[in-house]
């Protein structure tokens, strides 16, 4: 079935394949951006450590050798967040616009080397061994380190933005254009689920691009040719088979008739019956060797009523209802291969005791054999693999509704089955109502034309 052919989007390729894509994804943007994020912040801390240093050593220099130029006084040449301190820890000199609040012979309250926080404010302070008239007392200097912490935080806002929003944009990209990377394998496999192993394996087309899909494809198309081929030895070989059984059954089947007639001998009457089952099944298994699109109908122009006693010969104790007094256009030996079968599946559902009735009925532009019998009915479970080659629900060997369904829709009709509301199954068979109309020499005009152009003397 097509249907069949349809994937949940969650168990799809394409879909399982954007999904490994987005979870690389993911590694890289985490590995990569992680990395690139500890780089940029690295370089943005050695700057503003340089930038820091490079301010401690120029104050350093003014305030240990104020003559050399620097600064007329020792004061004006510290900036907002400076001072110097001495080895008991206690401000010795400070800015006067200090936003740190440090006055000289305060304790220094800070680390003089690292971070530290003012009021939530971020600050990063150095510290120089001073020279000269500050001999063994100590430069601190400060500078606000709050873009270095802006930049961190912004960078890693971005980040997680980034494992957020690319392995979900990779996986529903991933999707989209799997579909159009893989469509290739989708139209193969709606065409695979059309191919029909009864009949000759077409196929299926390739793609322009030479990739994994093409070679893919190409070596099911090998393997389909494989396939077919082995198909037509084996259809060969049965055929070759069935023909050389038929003609000793054939030969077999007159003898028992004769010495039935002769003697009486219900065994031997038994015997010729077994006979009619063996040939049947070799017509059977000839017919699933030939295939539909080998066979040829031998079409006649024949009484209802005459195909109504070739099947009571063959599957006698069959009760008739119905109108049987018209004309059926069809090949005989076919039509009346696909109701006996019909009929022998029956009577072994119903058993010895049991009944089976063939109906006859002209529906609209349709002619309808209705065979029901009094057994057990269908199995449920079967359904329509009950016409599927060798599945069988009565012990036979399986082939009779095939061929019969075949047959029916070699004569343009159908054949379905299912189990009757009375009990026991029921199959209907129907064809095209080819009856002729008219009466007299045009009737027979009419007749004697169909029978020459089917190869049967008028």
């Amino acid at each position: 079935m097509l249907s069949s052919a349809k994937v949940a989007w969650h168990e799809s390729l394409r879909f399982r394949l954007a999904l490994a894509f987005s979870l690389v994804t993911l590694v890289l943007v985490t590995v990569v951006g992680g990395a690139m994020m500890t780089l940029m912040l690295r370089g943005m801390d050695s700057q503003f450590q340089m930038r820091l240093a490079d301010r401690t050593d120029t104050l350093s220099q003014r305030l240990s050798n104020p003559s050399a130029g620097l600064g007329e006084s020792l004061a004006p040449a510290l900036d907002n967040f400076s001072a110097v301190v001495d080895g008991q820890g206690t401000v010795v000199l400070a800015s006067q616009d200090s936003s740190l609040q440090l006055q000289p012979g305060d304790h220094f309250p800070y680390p003089l080397d690292g971070d530290l926080s003012v009021d939530g404010v971020a600050f990063r302070g150095a510290s120089r061994q001073l020279t000269g008239f500050f001999e063994g007392q100590t430069l601190w200097v400060a500078l606000p380190s709050e873009p270095l912490v802006d930049a961190r935080e912004a960078a890693s806002r971005a980040l997680l933005l980034a494992v957020m929003v690319t392995p979900l944009l990779t996986l529903l990209l991933g999707y989209l254009l799997g579909q159009r990377m893989l469509s290739h394998l989708g139209r193969a496999a709606l065409l695979a689920d059309r191919i029909d192993p009864a009949h000759s394996v077409a196929a299926l087309p390739l793609p322009e691009r030479r990739d994994e899909v093409h070679r893919l494809l190409s070596a099911i198309n090998r393997l389909l040719v494989r396939i077919d081929a082995q198909q037509y030895r084996e259809k060969a070989l049965l055929g070759q088979i069935v023909h050389e059984l038929g003609a000793p059954l054939t030969v077999l089947k007159a003898t028992l008739d004769r010495a039935g007639e002769r003697t009486g001998d219900p065994e031997i009457q038994k015997a010729a019956l077994v006979t009619d089952e063996l040939t049947f099944t070799t017509q059977d298994l000839m017919q699933l060797a030939r295939g539909e699109l080998e066979l040829k109908l031998v079409w006649h122009l024949i009484g209802a009523a005459t195909l109504r006693d070739r099947l009571e010969r063959l599957v006698p104790g069959t009760k008739y209802g119905g109108d049987w007094t018209g004309m059926i256009l069809c090949d005989p030996d076919r039509l009346t291969q696909a109701l006996r079968n019909l009929l022998a599946n029956a009577r072994r559902a119903a058993g010895p005791g049991g009944q089976v009735t063939l109906d006859l009925a002209s529906l609209g532009e349709q002619l309808q054999f209705t065979v029901r019998d009094s057994g057990p009915g269908l199995p449920a479970d079967l359904g329509e693999r009950i016409f599927d080659p060798f599945v069988s629900g009565s012990g036979s060997s399986g082939l009779g509704l095939s061929v019969s369904r075949q047959i029916a829709e070699m004569h343009g009709g159908a054949l379905t089955g299912g189990n009757s509301v009375d009990g026991g199954a029921e199959f209907r068979l129907s064809i095209p109502d080819a009856l002729l109309e008219g009466e007299g020499d045009e009737h027979d005009e009419h007749d004697e034309e169909l029978a020459v152009s089917a190869g049967v003397p008028g």
